[in-house]
C-alpha cells in the first residue's frame, strides 16, 4: 500500500501545541506521508514565530503561507480568511495530499477547510464539537459541516457534532493531542530552566520561588471594541496581586491591536515593577511554566485544557471560553479588576487542584494517526457520492 499523503495546516502559535504530537505520529506511521503547511500568524515574529519551534522539533515543511492583513480588525480578519482560502488551493493543488487536516476554531481554519472542500479533498477536523463564545464558536461548526471526519476531545463533543448532523461512524474521541505534551511534563515537572535566561522578554527578571502569575489574555472578535477596556482590568488586578506577573501576547485576532495597546500604555504609565512579558515559548517550557505556578489568568483555552490535566489553578476572564467543558481548576469572573482579584486570592487560599483527565489522557496522537490510516475507505466512498 502506498503511503498515504496527510497535509497538516498549522497557522498560529497554539495551534502547533495542539497538534505536535499527532505530526509526530503521523510522521512516525510507515502508512502515512506528512506535508506539513505553515501559515498565517505562525510565521510572523510578533506573534510568537512558531515555525521556529516546528524547524526545532525536526518537522520539515512542505510549504509556507502569507495570509495576513494587517490591521487586526473585523475587516482584515475576513480579508485575511479570503487571501488564505486563495493561497491554500494553489498549494494543495502543488501537493495533491490524499487528506487535510485542519484544527480547532480560527479564521484560518475555515479557509483550509473551504479550500479543501472544494478541491473535493477529505477534511479532517481536530476539535470539532465544542462550545464556546464569540465567532470562534460559528467557524467550528462549520467546519465540521466541511469535514469528513470529526477528531474530537471529549465525549460531549462528540454527541454534538453527530447533533449537527454528521455520521456517527466519522466521529471519534481521541482526545485533545495538546494534553499528549502535558502527560510528557507531568512526568517532569520540574521548572529546570530561567525563563528570562533563555526567552529574554520585557521586564525585570524576578525570584519566582515565592509564587506567579502567568497571563495570556486574547481580544474577543464579537468584542473587539471592547479589547482595550477589558485587558486594562486585568492588567491592574494582576498588578496588585504583588506577585511576579509573566504576561504572553495576545493571538492575532480582531482587537489584537487594542489588547497590545492597552498592554503598552499601562507599562509606560504604571512603571510597574513585577511584569514580564513575552512573546512565545516551546510547548514543554510553557507548561512547566504553567505547571509551577500560583495560577494562570486570561481567557486562553489552555486554562481549560492542559491546565485542568496538571492541576494548575486558572481565573478565566470574560466570554471567550463561554460554554466550554471545564474541570475543577477554573473560576470563572467578569472583567472586572476586584472580582479577578478576589478569584486570584481564592486560588492561593486553596492551593492546586487534582489533576482532572476530561481532555484526554496523554495518548490523542497515537489515535489520531491510527485514524487516519484506518478510515481510508470510508473517507474515499464519502467523494464518491
Amino acid at each position: 500500500m502506498s503511503k498515504r499523503k496527510i497535509c497538516v495546516v498549522v497557522t498560529a502559535r497554539p495551534s502547533y501545541s495542539r497538534i505536535r504530537s499527532a505530526l509526530e505520529a503521523i510522521k512516525a506511521n510507515p502508512n502515512l506521508e506528512l506535508q506539513l503547511v505553515v501559515a498565517a500568524s505562525a510565521l510572523l515574529d510578533r506573534y510568537g514565530n512558531a515555525v521556529q519551534s516546528i524547524e526545532r522539533d525536526g518537522f520539515e515543511i512542505a510549504a509556507r503561507v502569507y495570509m495576513v492583513v494587517e490591521g487586526e480588525n473585523l475587516v482584515t480578519s475576513a480579508k485575511s480568511t479570503g487571501l488564505g482560502l486563495v493561497e491554500l488551493a494553489t498549494v494543495f493543488d502543488n501537493l495533491k495530499p490524499d487528506a487535510v487536516v485542519t484544527i480547532a476554531d480560527r479564521y484560518e481554519t475555515l479557509a483550509t477547510a473551504v479550500a479543501a472542500s472544494y478541491m473535493n479533498i477529505p477534511v479532517v477536523h481536530i476539535q470539532g464539537g465544542e462550545v464556546t463564545g464569540s465567532i470562534d464558536e460559528k467557524v467550528r461548526h462549520a467546519a465540521t459541516k466541511l469535514s469528513n471526519l470529526h477528531l474530537v476531545a471529549t465525549k460531549l463533543s462528540a454527541e454534538r457534532v453527530i447533533r449537527l448532523g454528521e455520521d456517527k461512524n466519522t466521529v471519534v474521541v481521541t482526545g485533545c493531542p495538546s494534553i499528549d505534551i502535558a502527560a510528557t511534563v507531568s512526568a517532569s515537572p520540574a521548572l529546570d530552566f530561567d525563563p528570562f535566561t533563555k526567552y529574554g522578554g520585557l521586564g525585570p527578571s524576578a525570584d519566582l520561588s515565592q509564587g506567579y502569575l502567568v497571563v495570556m489574555q486574547h481580544p474577543v472578535t464579537t468584542e473587539y471594541e471592547k479589547a482595550r477596556r477589558q485587558v486594562e482590568e486585568t492588567l491592574y488586578a494582576v498588578r496588585d496581586s504583588k506577585v511576579p506577573v509573566l504576561w504572553f501576547w495576545p493571538n492575532v485576532d480582531a482587537g489584537s491591536d487594542g489588547t497590545s495597546k492597552g498592554i503598552r500604555v499601562f507599562r509606560e504609565m504604571e512603571q510597574p515593577d513585577n511584569f514580564h512579558l513575552f512573546r512565545n515559548m516551546f510547548p514543554e517550557d510553557f507548561l512547566r511554566l504553567l505547571t509551577n505556578s500560583t495560577a494562570i489568568v486570561g481567557n486562553s483555552s489552555v486554562a481549560l485544557r492542559e491546565c485542568s490535566f496538571l492541576g494548575v489553578p486558572a481565573v478565566n476572564i470574560g466570554s471567550r471560553q463561554q460554554g466550554r467543558e471545564r474541570g475543577q481548576n477554573v473560576i470563572d469572573v467578569d472583567h472586572d479588576r476586584d472580582a479577578i482579584v478576589a478569584a486570584i486570592q481564592e486560588h492561593m487560599k486553596r492551593g492546586h487542584p487534582n489533576p482532572d483527565h476530561l481532555y484526554g489522557d496523554g495518548r490523542a496522537g497515537i489515535r489520531i494517526a491510527d485514524c487516519l490510516v484506518s478510515t481510508q475507505f470510508k473517507i474515499e466512498k464519502m467523494l464518491t457520492y
